[in-house]
């Protein structure tokens, strides 16, 4: 069999392997931040399985676009350096994917905490009775 196509094979096992496990591990770990972000279980499942897929679409075709990366291997080991540095690209797009996520998500959740501290205080400024002469 030709090394470029072994290569091309393990490659796209491995990238779509990778990409399923963390897109899989971030969709079922996702879930509580979300809930908390969105404070609706519905919308928090509906938007976990939307960046689901648009994390897969992503990757995915992050990965396939990387493989016309490098060169034709002519050794086994040209074969394993060039699987090596896809695979860590497809592994950095992977984790840039996730901060990124995160971060929205953040921020997000910064606001709507900041929204509900926000109601909760004026919710007790309404409830404290004002003194009879002011």
């Amino acid at each position: 069999m030709d090394l470029r196509l072994f290569q091309y094979l393990v490659y796209l096992l491995l990238s779509v392997l990778l990409t399923i496990w963390a897109g899989q591990t971030l969709h079922r770990n996702g879930r509580r931040f979300l809930i908390d972000v969105l404070r609706d279980d519905s919308l928090a499942d509906s938007v976990n399985h939307l960046l689901l897929v648009g994390f897969y679409l992503v990757n995915l075709g992050g990965a396939a676009l990387l493989i016309n990366t490098g060169d034709n291997p002519q050794t086994s080991a040209d074969m394993v350096q060039t699987l090596a540095t896809r695979l860590g690209l497809v592994m950095l797009m992977l984790g840039g994917m996730h901060f990124g996520n995160l971060i929205v998500l953040s921020v997000w959740r910064r606001r709507t905490q900041m929204a509900a501290y926000a109601e909760w205080y004026y919710r007790q400024r309404a409830e404290i009775p004002t003194p009879a002469g002011s």
